[in-house]
Parts: C-alpha cells; structure tokens; sequence
C-alpha cells in the first residue's frame, strides 16, 4: 500500500515555499494582490455552463489547471499549471517507480477533463507508452492486464478486480464510492478498485479513503505557490 510519508513529505516541502514566499514579501499592494489562485467547486449545478465559468477565471491564476488555456498548454508538452489529483498522481508513481518512467505501459480507465484526459497527458509527458479506457473499450480487463502504471478514475464502486492487475504494477485509485449501508446502517466509503483483491498481486495501490485526496490538496498549494511566483516574477523554489 502506498502510505502517506510520502504526503507529508510533500506538504512539509510545500509549507516551507510558501514560508519563503512570504519572506519575499510578494503579498504587496498590486491588482488583487491578496489572491494567487481561484478554483471553481466542480460539478456546478446543471443550468449553469461550467466552461463558461472555467473561462472567466485568469489563467495565471487557476490553480486547479482546468482553464483551456492550461489544458492547452499540458496537452502540447508546455509548462503551466497542472490539475492537482493527476500531478498528485504522478507524484505518488514516481515515489515508486522513480523517476524515470520512460517506456511503461500506463492504462488509465476514464477519460474526464478533470483526471482522465490530463493524468493520460502527464504520463505521456513521462515518455510512457499511455492507453485511455473508457466506456467503450474492448477487452478492458485485457489492456489492465499489460499496465505497470494502472489509474482508475472512472467513478464506478470495486469495479476493477483483482485479477485485472498485473504482477507488480503500481495502481492508483482516484474512484470515491459510497456503498450500501451495512446491517449497522452505515454506509463505507470505497474507490474504483477492489482493494483487498488487488493489494495481493498490486506492486502498490493506494487507498480509498486516505491516498490520492491528501495528494490533491497537497498539490492545490504547490499551484497556488507556482501561481503566487509566476505573478511577481520569483522564481519558483526547488522542493
């Protein structure tokens, strides 16, 4: 299982940029000033359009890198702001694997604007042989069966078993699922993995509730750093 050290590692490193920012004194008097980073709350209620919305935001400042200027900018290899679950995720990849990751078959199940899409572009980035399933695939439980790197984001309760992974191969599940109530009338939380399958044959996975969510805050104050510098012209620090 992939534990936490690695959250709390990262959050320690992102506290202590954010330290230094201050020390830079970049909260000075400028246009909005006291704000680095807006983020829209998605999904958005069904009569309001939410790339609409996404594109009012200042693309200097959309830390949650879903603006179609920072999609744009991911897609074509460029750096910018980045969303935060699939940056957690790689994160989290490299933190086992290291970080080389050059020619690993990567599957990633979903394909939504906010995980699937730019997660399959960040692991392509990473020189990794990339597969996007969805819906619609043929032989999913084959294309699972090829991956070292396996990310299920498809919001679909315990739906990849077991026997989908392959020997070794590092699974991070990003799914939230809410299962029925059990005879105590309370209801368990569990990802788009069968955990307790998978943690046999998986080389790591993370777990649900407690793995990729800490990651994404975490990674919401990395931009908001990123953010922070790139409007004051610092330089970004090393974490």
């Amino acid at each position: 299982m992939i534990e936490n050290n690695h959250v709390d590692k990262c959050l320690t490193k992102i506290l202590g940029r954010w330290t230094y920012l201050v020390r830079r004194s970049i909260f000075c008097d400028r246009k909005a000033p006291h704000v680095h980073g807006i983020l829209v709350q998605l999904p958005l209620p069904d009569q309001i359009d939410e790339q609409a919305v996404l594109a009012k935001i200042n693309p200097t400042k959309d830390v949650d890198g879903f603006h179609v200027y920072n999609a744009g900018r991911l897609a074509t290899g460029s750096d910018g702001l980045v969303p935060c679950t699939p940056l957690g995720c790689i994160m989290m990849i490299k933190d086992q694997l290291g970080e080389d990751l050059s020619g690993k078959q990567a599957l990633v199940i979903g394909r939504s604007n906010i995980v699937g899409k730019p997660m399959a572009a960040l692991l392509l980035k990473e020189h990794c042989t990339v597969t996007i399933a969805h819906s619609r695939t043929q032989d999913l439980v084959g294309e699972a069966r090829r991956a070292d790197i396996l990310v299920a984001a498809v919001g679909r309760a315990q739906m990849v078993k077991g026997d989908w992974i392959k020997e070794g191969a590092v699974v991070i599940d990003v799914g939230m699922n809410r299962l029925p109530p059990n005879g105590e009338g309370k209801f368990k939380l569990c990802g788009d993995v069968d955990f307790e399958a998978a943690k046999e044959v998986a080389g790591a996975i993370t777990p649900v509730p407690g793995g990729v969510g800490p990651m994404t805050i975490a990674c919401l104050l990395q931009n908001t750093v990123t953010a922070a510098c790139a409007q004051n012209d610092i330089e970004v620090p090393e974490v």
